[in-house]
């Protein structure tokens, strides 16, 4: 028999061997997925989470040239970070911590990947699997933990910034007493929602985009300025509409198109911020 044939032989068995353990991978955190899928479905502040999965694939498919040079040596220290994600997803599955139950798929990918293709695959595809992270839900007690204050310096400053306005305003907590109306600054307005979703978008612009590595990093950590900025138009123009016309303006289907307007507007931001770190690398500065 040839060595040609004998590799290909290889070959074909090592692509039924990941066939086969990526089908048991499938049984084994349907559950999981399902539960993921049901927490997207159901809370807005991880809605994000079905466009994760493809974002990564896009990264994945960027990378088929790279990957397609690289030799393929298997490392057995694949196995232990496999056994090692799959411990965690049996403690986590035991104590009912969905998050660790979660995380464990990544672990468990990048073990498979290691495991099978080598450390020069493992490396490449090592930040298309970690961007998984921003699929899965931040467990309520770390998010409240972080919501609250984030709640509290959102009112501090629309009462600051509507002043200017010459609107007569008392704050009390993360409550805004107007002379027409009250409004109270929910989770739900914190900011927290807008920083996890500019995260992740400016993740994936930064690992797209064609500059140096700080640069990438500079787009990537833009997204908390914009997030805090465009989370205070939303609720300063809140505020100043409820004063004029009334709590109605607050609530309802003007408060949700807000929502989608300031997104928008981060949107924007993020891609001149992009834009502009293109157009510095293209200069040479």
């Amino acid at each position: 028999m040839s060595m040609m044939k004998c590799k290909t032989i290889l070959m074909d068995q090592g692509v039924v061997r990941l066939s086969v353990v990526l089908l048991a991978l499938a049984g084994l955190y349907y559950h999981v997925l399902v539960q993921l899928a049901k927490t997207w479905a159901v809370n807005d502040n991880f809605s994000h989470g079905y466009f994760i999965p493809l974002v990564s694939l896009c990264m994945i498919f960027s990378l088929r040239e790279k990957l397609q040079k690289e030799v393929v040596r298997p490392s057995n220290w694949g196995l232990m970070i496999l056994l090692g994600g799959l411990t965690l997803l049996v403690l986590a599955t035991v104590a009912s911590l969905n998050f660790m139950q979660q995380t464990s798929l990544l672990i468990v990918l990048w073990g498979l990947v290691l495991y099978f293709f080598g450390r020069r695959c493992a490396a490449l595809l090592f930040v298309p699997i970690a961007y998984l992270v921003f699929m899965i839900p931040i467990p309520a007690i770390l998010w409240n933990k972080i919501a609250f204050p984030m709640q509290l310096y959102s009112t501090a400053m629309t009462e600051k910034i509507i002043q200017l306005f010459g609107v007569t305003v008392y704050r009390e907590g993360n409550v805004l007493y107007l002379v027409e109306t009250t409004l109270e600054v929910v989770d739900a307005c914190s900011g927290l929602r807008s920083l996890t979703t500019m995260f992740a978008l400016s993740a994936a612009l930064a690992w797209f985009a064609h500059y140096s590595t700080w640069r990438k990093w500079l787009v990537f950590f833009a997204a908390v300025p914009i997030a805090i900025f465009v989370n205070m138009v939303r609720l300063t123009a809140t505020a100043l509409l409820a004063s004029r016309y009334g709590e109605k303006v607050a609530q309802g289907f003007l408060h949700e198109f807000s929502g989608m307007l300031v997104f928008i507007l981060g949107l924007v931001l993020l891609w001149a911020t992009n834009m502009l770190m293109s157009k510095g690398a293209g200069s040479g500065k």
